[in-house]
């Protein structure tokens, strides 16, 4: 992605958390030069990706395949210095957009549909034997307390307010239908470069060219403590 664009994005993106009234906390506002004098006080932020993350999966089609998401706090599987055990993200998704079909070996999670369009989800069960293959298989969904299920792949209409419960190995992919959507994420630890099963390899984070100066850092950029 072009540096322009990623700045674009997040420009919009604070439009959208302002429109909603959605407050971020302090370092979602520390500008390049600012982070090149903040110290060990932050390592938190550093360790754990916490921050803006805007991506195209590496296949340099924003608007068609990717995600502009802000992981506000997180925990730490490795590293036994940060006791959190679970996660907040908001996302913000366009319609025409889609977050390509992935599952994750570990992570529990909760999408809620914060406002503005509807979110569509289709889920599939991972077969666990061959990780790359979708069982055609009813899907057990857990949404806002009810239990049900679903044949598998089928479209899964989140309005806004209601959220759906995502569990290890369920395959997953969603889209936004008729505008913008700002959608929140509550889950256990998250570790996108361990617990990322794509159905089709994907890149996680986006190559940039630099053809002008960052707005704000991504959660992969932060220079070292000071």
């Amino acid at each position: 992605m072009k540096r322009s664009e990623i700045n674009k994005v997040i420009k919009e993106f604070e439009g959208l958390l302002n429109e909603y009234k959605f407050a971020l906390p302090p370092f979602c506002h520390f500008t390049p030069e600012e982070w090149a004098e903040k110290g060990h006080e932050y390592d938190e932020i550093r360790d754990n990706a916490l921050g803006w993350d805007i991506t195209d999966y590496g296949e340099g089609n924003y608007d068609k395949k990717g995600l502009a998401l802000i992981t506000i706090r997180n925990g730490n599987a490795t590293d036994p210095k940060y006791t959190k055990v679970y996660a907040e993200k908001i996302m913000m998704v366009k319609e025409g957009q889609i977050s390509p079909n992935h599952f994750h070996w570990n992570k529990m999670e909760d999408i809620i549909n914060r406002g503005g369009a509807d979110v569509v989800f289709r889920l599939w069960n991972a077969d666990r034997e061959d990780e790359g293959k979708l069982l055609d298989t009813p899907v057990e969904i857990f949404s806002d307390g009810r239990c049900y299920t679903v044949p598998a792949g089928s479209e899964i209409v989140l309005k806004p307010g209601q959220s759906l419960t995502l569990y290890p190995y369920y395959y997953h992919e969603f889209t936004v239908r008729n505008g913008v959507a700002l959608i929140g994420e509550v889950s256990m630890t998250n570790d996108d470069n361990t617990d990322n099963r794509f159905y089709e390899p994907l890149g996680r984070f986006p190559t940039i060219e630099e053809d002008e100066p960052a707005y704000r850092l991504l959660c992969t950029e932060y220079p070292k403590a000071k």
